[in-house]
């Protein structure tokens, strides 16, 4: 389960924010997670809420936003959200097109004290 890891990564960079920023404490650590990005959100939570207990996120509130697959069609250039695993472009139907949203994961925001 690579949720773990990458909730540790999470957690290092609040920790790291916080320091900067002079915090004490995070209360909010919201996130933007790509529906292509092979995380499971509930397992991240999971494991969010395990993990936070050890330090300054502990008490935090997990906000996640799922990303829908943006795509651009190198054919005709048209740009559009996927609803469905068919990675064709809805204006052409070409299949040459790239993802240009909802590949990874992203910290938006922490709301500190």
């Amino acid at each position: 389960m690579h949720e773990f890891s990458i909730v540790n990564a999470l957690l290092e960079m609040c920790e790291k924010s916080a320091k900067e920023n002079n915090a004490t404490k995070i209360t909010k650590v919201e996130i933007k997670i790509g529906k292509l990005s092979g995380i499971e959100p509930y397992l991240l939570e999971s494991a969010f809420d395990t993990f936070k207990e050890e330090g300054i996120c502990m008490g935090a509130k997990l906000e996640m936003h799922l990303q829908e697959v943006v795509i651009h069609c190198n054919v005709c250039h048209h740009e559009a959200t996927l609803n469905q695993n068919e990675f064709l472009c809805p204006a052409c139907q070409s299949p040459e097109i790239s993802v240009i949203d909802g590949e990874e994961m992203f910290l938006m925001h922490l709301e500190m004290e």
